[in-house]
C-alpha cells in the first residue's frame, strides 16, 4: 500500500513538472511575441495587414526629416532616424511601404495604460522604470547623452565640469530625463526652469530667461542648426544619470508585437542598417567638448 501511494505521488510530481514546462514554453523567449509566432499572417495588429505607428505632432528632424528641411514633419518621406527605423523594421517584418500607417499622439497622453489605436509609438521615449510599469518597451534603438546648449558669449560657455554650472539657470522640458539630469547630476544652486515643450525652451532662451538648456545630443544639433540662431553646443556631459538614456519604442502593456519588433530590430542592427541611419542623421562629426562630472 505504501509503495503504491509513493508511486502515485511520483506520478503527480512528474505531471506538475510537465505542466510547468508547458506553461514556460507558452510564454516564449524574449525574442518572439507572446503568441509564439512572428509570421506575417499571425502578427497581432490594430488593423489587419497594416503596421500603425504613432509619432509626435509635429515631428522634428533629425528624427523625422533631415536638418536641411527635407521631409520635415513628414514620416512618409522615410527621412530621419526614427522614420528610417520604422520602414526598415516594416520591411524586415514583411510589410510593404504602403502598408505603414502613421498617426499622431501627444507625448504624455500616449504614456497611459489602456488600449491604443497604434501598434507602437516612436518619439524619443526614454526607457524608465516608472514608464515600464504601465507600458511596454522594445529593446533600445538608440543610446544618447545629455548636452548643454547656450550662446557663445555666455559666462558658462567654457564649462568643463558640472561644478562650473552651479550658478547657471538651466531649462528643460517637463517629465524628461534632461530635467532629471539637471536635478540629479548637475544640481545647480537655482532650481531649473521647467517648460511643457522644447519649443518653449527655445523661446525662454531667446528671451534671456535661462542661461542654457539641457537636451539630448541629437536634439541639440537640430536646435543649434535650425531653432535658436547663434546658439552652440557647449558640451556633452560625460556623467550619466541612473543609467544611460536609452530610447525604446512604446507599446501598450502586454502587446504581443514587442518580441517581433525586437527580432526585427536585432536584424537591422546586425545588417548595419541601424548604424547607417545613425551615421546619416545623428552623427554630425566630432569636436563637441565633454563636460565632466
Amino acid at each position: 500500500m505504501r509503495s503504491s501511494m509513493w508511486a502515485k505521488f511520483l506520478i503527480l510530481l512528474v505531471a506538475f513538472a510537465m505542466l510547468a514546462a508547458a506553461c514556460g514554453d507558452s510564454d516564449g523567449d524574449g525574442d518572439s511575441g507572446a503568441s509564439g509566432s512572428c509570421e506575417f499572417e499571425e502578427l497581432e495588429l490594430v488593423t489587419e495587414g497594416k503596421l500603425t505607428v504613432a509619432t509626435g505632432e509635429p515631428a522634428f528632424p533629425p528624427w523625422v526629416g533631415d536638418n536641411d528641411g527635407n521631409g520635415f514633419d513628414d514620416p512618409t518621406s522615410k527621412l530621419g532616424f526614427e522614420a528610417g527605423i520604422v520602414y526598415a523594421l516594416a520591411e524586415e517584418l514583411g510589410f510593404a511601404e504602403a502598408d505603414v500607417v502613421w498617426v499622431r499622439t501627444d507625448f504624455f497622453d500616449a504614456i497611459a495604460p489602456g488600449p491604443k489605436d497604434w501598434d507602437f509609438n516612436i518619439q524619443q521615449y526614454s526607457i524608465t522604470a516608472d514608464r515600464d510599469e504601465i507600458m511596454d518597451f522594445s529593446d533600445p534603438y538608440y543610446t544618447t547623452r545629455q548636452a548643454l546648449v547656450l550662446y557663445p558669449d555666455s559666462p558658462f560657455a567654457g564649462a568643463t565640469s558640472t561644478d562650473d554650472l552651479k550658478d547657471a539657470i538651466l531649462g528643460a522640458a517637463i517629465g524628461t530625463t534632461s530635467l532629471d539630469f539637471i536635478e540629479d547630476v548637475i544640481k545647480p544652486d537655482t532650481d531649473p526652469n521647467v517648460y511643457d515643450e522644447n519649443v518653449d525652451l527655445e523661446a525662454a532662451m531667446n528671451a534671456g530667461q535661462i542661461d542654457g538648456l539641457v537636451v539630448d545630443l541629437p536634439a541639440a544639433y537640430y536646435i543649434t542648426a535650425v531653432q535658436v540662431e547663434g546658439s552652440i553646443i557647449a558640451g556633452q556631459f560625460e556623467a550619466e544619470a541612473a543609467a544611460p538614456d536609452e530610447y525604446g519604442m512604446l507599446f501598450a502593456e502586454g502587446n504581443t508585437l514587442v518580441g517581433c519588433i525586437n527580432d526585427a530590430l536585432e536584424a537591422i542592427e546586425d545588417s548595419g542598417k541601424l548604424q547607417e541611419l545613425e551615421d546619416t542623421y545623428l552623427t554630425q562629426g566630432g569636436g563637441i567638448p565633454t563636460i565632466e562630472d
